[in-house]
């Protein structure tokens, strides 16, 4: 294999550089890369992966592009709202950098095809958002036997490791168990600074291509975190914890993770044998809502004795996130009844 005359054009500033030269650039046209999730970081890993010449990448992502988007996720435009957000990073990569290929999957990473699907790439990046997904993703490439590149962002924090490198700790060390639902609100639900998750991104497209390449010292067993207001960036060491071994992929990992789910269309089959409250703002309700009782997350417990117990309680926010902190609140303050999310929050009845 070797670079064309315009491919040498195109990579001439690596190529100049010794530490990376014609040899590390073939090796990164050599490289198949899987990026899961193509919003707010998946956007700056698939930008500079493809800039820096990863041959093949892979994008997994089966969400479209919202206007609530655009702040953050700057790979898309107005004119690509309501398109999938994998097609269209694929198509304007493709303008980008015409010499790499992009294999699309317009779909949810599941248990049922995890496996099969990390299987065909090298390195694996973790560009999700929630729990279930990122200890499914984890335990996938721990059995497929790839590294894996972590990120996450919360309001105006973020995260930065790589795990199961070479035999190295995973996210299961770092977080034997998952967190409380507390800790797992994300942009949809709390915000996040707009330029956070291109930081963040961009620090995890940097440790790709040292993986690649063979450069410095990665991230394994080392989580670094970064605070956009002061600009303190901190590394924090763990080591492998026995706690974090798995030989197979859960079930289901919204179980695994306490996560008391059913869908819009469930919700809807059998409304007479749901109570249902709305824990969104009141400026939020405003704009939309179901018909529902509303009582504002932050005064929940506060307000709990307002509860009917007669029946199931379907509890619903804008994404879900929120749903599931309050069932766990419930729970921790005595409610007894039989209590559910909606999944997807109103999201998913909109869409319905």
């Amino acid at each position: 294999m070797t670079l064309s005359l315009e491919e040498q054009k195109h990579y001439n500033r690596h190529l100049i550089l010794e530490e990376i030269g014609e040899s590390g650039q073939l090796k990164l046209k050599q490289t198949k890369v899987l990026v899961i999730g193509a919003g707010g970081l998946g956007c700056p890993i698939l930008q500079y992966l493809a800039g820096a010449g990863v041959g093949t990448i892979g994008i997994i992502d089966d969400d479209i592009i919202d206007i609530s988007n655009l702040h953050r996720q700057i790979l898309y435009t107005y004119e690509d709202i309501g398109k999938f957000k994998a097609q269209v990073a694929a198509a304007k990569l493709s303008r980008l950098n015409p010499f790499i290929k992009f294999e699309m999957h317009l779909n949810k990473v599941t248990p049922k095809n995890a496996v099969q699907m990390f299987s065909k790439y090298d390195i694996i990046v973790d560009g999700t958002d929630n729990f279930p997904t990122r200890y499914l993703v984890n335990d996938a490439a721990v059995l497929t036997d790839k590294p894996l590149v972590f990120g996450s962002i919360y309001k105006f924090d973020g995260q930065v490791s790589v795990f199961n490198y070479k035999n190295g700790p995973t996210y299961r060390c770092l977080y034997p168990k998952p967190p409380s639902s507390g800790q797992g609100m994300n942009c949809s639900d709390i915000g996040v600074l707009g330029v956070l998750p291109g930081i963040i991104g961009s620090l995890q497209a940097n440790e790709v291509l040292k993986i690649i390449l063979g450069l410095g010292h990665v991230l394994s067993g080392r989580l670094l975190t970064f605070d956009a207001l002061s600009l303190k960036q901190r590394i924090l060491n763990f080591e492998r914890n026995p706690a974090g071994h798995i030989e197979e992929l859960e079930e289901d990992y919204e179980h695994f993770c306490d996560i008391s789910e059913i869908d819009y269309k469930n919700y809807e089959a059998h409304k007479s044998d749901f109570n249902v409250l709305d824990v969104r703002t009141l400026y939020e309700r405003e704009q939309y809502a179901i018909e529902s009782i509303h009582i504002p997350l932050d005064v929940l417990i506060k307000r709990i004795d307002e509860i009917p117990k007669d029946k199931t309680l379907l509890v619903y926010c804008k994404t879900g996130i929120r749903s599931r902190i309050a069932l766990q609140s419930l729970r921790e303050n005595g409610c007894q009844i039989r209590m559910v999310s909606l999944r997807g929050g109103l999201g998913s009845a909109l869409t319905t």
